[in-house]
């Protein structure tokens, strides 16, 4: 999912919306490298603003990232959307699961420890 906004997003520079559209697509450094066929050291001058990819660099780095060319240099435009992705939201119904899991083993834990102190106070 992409936003079209009319501001720009508070990354204000090229490596700062670079290194934020890569943290929403859930990469890091390295697999982004990876992707595009750059030495991560690059990928990390670009996202630390030391350095700026070439344009047709620039439009395949959009392309793996999920933007638009424009919001990367710019900030408006396609940039990625700062709530979950599908990806995010199922991870957190996979928290929930689990959450559900530990619940049920406590309750059983604590019938446990009740039935213990039903069966002392019978004595």
């Amino acid at each position: 999912m992409f936003s079209d906004n009319a501001a720009p997003h508070n990354d204000d520079t090229l490596g700062g919306r670079i290194s934020f559209a890569r943290e929403s697509c859930g990469l890091s450094a390295e697999e982004a490298a990876e992707r595009l066929g750059v030495l991560a050291t690059s990928w990390s001058a670009w996202e630390c603003d030391r350095d700026v990819p070439r344009a047709n660099r620039l439009t395949m780095m959009a392309g793996v990232l999920g933007v638009s060319p424009s919001w990367l240099l710019t900030g408006f435009g396609h940039g990625p959307l700062e709530e979950k992705s599908e990806d995010g939201q199922a991870a957190l119904r996979e928290e929930l699961r689990q959450a559900s899991v530990d619940v049920e083993v406590l309750n059983r834990r604590l019938r446990t420890i009740a039935s213990h102190l039903d069966a002392r106070d019978d004595r």
